[in-house]
């Protein structure tokens, strides 16, 4: 009940108001029928003010806003990238058998389309291939994850996250496999079962940031296309990635 009261005392306190002013209306003019004339046209004109008000102008605002947030989010994206992500993508794809085909259908070129994008994001969002940990350096792994721990905390902590469930899906799956290196005295020798739970983790950091990356490079393309170029020449899928342009 005390959560409503204000509501109740604001409620009470508007209508009593709008009293007060009819009976000073009808206290200078005396004329009822014009009151109730002006206050039925204004209760038939109530329903359409609410559309209009509550469901077009209050989504033009909150699609305004989550536009705002996304944009803000696509930079926090973009940071993880440029301090994890990219770094992420090149040493791990070398553990997967299907590496090439994974480079062919994520080859991003500066003249791709949107219907490149989508047969991209579709193949990536199919790969169910398990790594093979035996060729790739997991101690490197475990000591560049462990550097950027504090960063990928800060990423965390950013309420905005709440709003791009997958990138957040992305960021556990990271820290997680964070943790589970840095549990390990050593990463040689480890039993089959245990590189075999190495392996899936990798794997479910590796599919989740394939498909983040996408994304995150078709929004440059159409918001950025000078970091979008950038991109295009240095991403590790193609086989010769340079900064340079020719």
């Amino acid at each position: 009940m005390k959560r409503y009261l204000t509501f109740i005392i604001l409620a009470c306190g508007f209508i009593v108001l709008s009293a007060l002013l009819y009976f000073i209306h009808y206290a200078i003019f005396h004329d009822v029928h014009h009151i109730f004339i002006y206050m039925v046209g204004d209760l038939a004109f109530l329903p359409l003010e609410v559309f209009l008000v509550v469901i077009v102008i209050e989504r033009v605002l909150a699609r305004r806003e989550k536009q705002a947030v996304m944009q803000k989010l696509n930079m926090v994206v973009g940071a993880f990238f440029s301090e994890v992500g990219n770094e992420l993508l090149q040493r791990l794809l070398g553990c997967f058998e299907k590496g090439n085909d994974i480079s062919q259908n994520l080859d991003v070129k500066q003249k791709w389309t949107r219907a490149d994008f989508k047969k991209a994001m579709e193949f990536a969002k199919t790969i169910g291939v398990e790594p093979y940990c035996g060729s790739i350096d997991l101690n490197g792994l475990k000591k560049f994850l462990v550097q950027k721990r504090q960063f990928l905390l800060a990423l965390l902590e950013n309420p905005n996250l709440l709003e791009h469930e997958i990138f957040t899906d992305l960021l556990w799956a990271t820290f997680h496999l964070t943790e589970e290196l840095e549990a390990r005295k050593s990463l040689t020798d480890m039993p089959n079962a245990d590189i075999k739970h190495i392996a899936g983790d990798i794997q479910r950091v590796y599919s989740q940031l394939i498909v983040e990356w996408l994304s995150y490079v078709e929004h440059l393309k159409s918001k950025y296309p000078y970091l979008f170029s950038l991109v295009a020449r240095t991403h590790p899928f193609q086989e010769q990635p340079s900064p340079v342009v020719t």
